[in-house]
């Protein structure tokens, strides 16, 4: 089952946050994500596939965000 999350950021912006309850991609017109975070007026729908996600595949995108996350906030990702 997809599993839909609202949220509000810190800006005050309502989000939602998709993904599935089975670990596998949902997908919406042909393209596939392991998880989706819209804003909340789009009302966007995903359904889910039996496509299961690479948990190393997973880890690799975790990774990603959180460089990004730091180099967008001026953060730096290495101890000091």
């Amino acid at each position: 089952m997809v599993i839909y999350q609202n949220y509000t950021t810190v800006e005050g912006v309502e989000r939602v946050k998709a993904y599935s309850d089975k670990n596998v991609y949902i997908e919406r017109d042909s393209a596939l994500y392991s998880e989706a975070d819209d804003f909340a007026y789009q009302t966007r729908t995903y359904e889910e596939t039996d496509a299961p996600i690479d948990p190393v595949e997973e880890s690799d995108e975790i990774e990603q965000k959180a460089a990004a996350f730091d180099y967008l906030t001026g953060r730096s990702a290495v101890n000091e």
